[in-house]
C-alpha cells in the first residue's frame, strides 16, 4: 500500500493503513492468537472502549470463521483505574465492563487500538483483576507506536509505527470500509 498525504488547514496527515491493510493485520493477529492458544474455548477477548471493542469483535469473527469456535468478547473499561484520574480537567466517561466469568482458567486477551505509553494497558489489567485472576493475560493492538513509560509489550501487533513526540496516530473504524484507516498526523 502506498502512503498517501492529505493536507488540511491545521495538519499534515499520512495514511499508513487503509481498510484492506487493517483487515489483513487483524486476520494475522487472529491467526497468531490461534497458534499461541491451543484451547480456544479458554480465551476471552476484552476490548478497551471504544475502538478496542470493535477490533475485538472483528478478531473474534475471524477466529470463528477459521476454527469454527465461538470466542467470547467482553468490554473492559479503564476509566476508574487510570493513574491520571485526579489530574484530568474532565471526569472520564465510565462504561460498564462485561467479562464472562469465571476468569480463573481463562486467558484474557486485552484488545486496544493504539499502544503508546502502556498506562491504559496497566489500567486494563487492574480492571480485569477486579473480576478475578485469569490464568494469563495477553495483549493485542492494531498499532504499536512506541514511547513506553511502563514495561509493557504487546503479544500481537498489527503494525509497528514509530512516531515522533509531536505526531499523533488517528484511527477510524466504521461501517463503511471506504472511511476506515490509520493516519499519522503531525500537529
Amino acid at each position: 500500500m502506498n502512503e498517501k498525504k492529505t493536507n488540511t488547514s491545521s495538519d499534515k496527515s499520512i495514511l499508513v493503513m487503509d481498510a484492506a491493510a487493517i483487515r489483513r493485520a487483524l486476520r494475522r493477529i487472529a491467526h497468531e492468537i490461534i497458534e499461541r492458544n491451543p484451547d480456544l474455548n479458554q480465551i476471552v477477548l476484552a476490548g478497551i472502549p471504544s475502538r478496542g471493542n470493535e477490533i475485538a469483535r472483528r478478531i473474534a469473527e475471524t477466529i470463528s470463521a477459521i476454527e469454527r469456535v465461538s470466542v467470547p468478547v467482553g468490554t473492559i473499561d479503564v476509566a476508574m483505574h487510570r493513574d491520571d484520574v485526579g489530574t484530568r480537567t474532565e471526569l472520564p466517561v465510565v462504561r460498564a465492563s462485561t467479562l464472562p466469568l469465571p476468569l480463573e482458567t481463562r486467558t484474557v486477551i486485552i484488545i486496544d487500538d493504539v499502544l503508546f505509553t502502556g498506562r491504559t494497558v496497566r489500567a486494563a489489567m487492574d480492571a480485569i483483576t477486579s473480576f478475578g485472576r485469569p490464568a494469563r493475560i495477553q495483549l493485542a493492538v492494531l498499532i504499536d507506536r512506541g514511547h513506553r513509560e511502563l514495561p509493557i509489550r504487546a503479544d500481537y501487533i498489527g503494525k509497528n509505527l514509530p512516531t515522533a513526540p509531536d505526531e499523533k496516530v488517528r484511527l477510524r473504524l466504521g461501517e463503511e470500509e471506504s472511511n476506515e484507516g490509520v493516519w499519522l498526523v503531525k500537529e
